[in-house]
């Protein structure tokens, strides 16, 4: 039996640096900022929206509808409705979005360790210019 590979589906290697490999949209969701605190602040558990709000600080109200819907299409956040009234919709990570919620930890506390250092790269740019 001979094997005719010009008829194998051909599947490729993911590759980040490819700009036709669907990784790259991932990338591109979880880069943002507010994407990036929301899973880490789902990572303490369910939370509804005005929850979410005060745990992040400064998102609009738009910008979190939008950034959980996104979230939300691409398998990381599962939203609940719990059919009450008044509404009571609760938000919570899938079991993929808990795995990511551990690489963006690590992240947060990378950051949080840094800032300073970054702030005083950047006066000292901006000021090295300003000259």
């Amino acid at each position: 039996m001979t094997i005719d590979l010009t008829e194998a589906p051909t599947t490729s290697i993911p590759d980040v640096f490819d700009p036709t490999c669907s990784s790259r949209h991932a990338l591109e969701l979880i880069a943002s900022k507010w994407a990036m605190l929301i899973i880490s602040a789902l990572e303490e558990g369910p939370m509804r929206n005005a929850a979410l709000m005060r745990r992040l600080g400064d998102v609009s109200q738009k910008m979190l509808t939008q950034t959980l819907k996104e979230l939300e299409r691409n398998g990381l956040v599962i939203r609940e409705d719990k059919k009450t009234v008044p509404p009571h919709v609760e938000y919570s990570l899938s079991p993929v979005g808990r795995s990511l919620s551990e690489t963006l930890l690590v992240l947060d506390r990378w950051a949080e360790t840094h800032f300073a250092t970054l702030d005083a790269a950047r006066e000292r740019y901006d000021a090295e210019r300003e000259r």
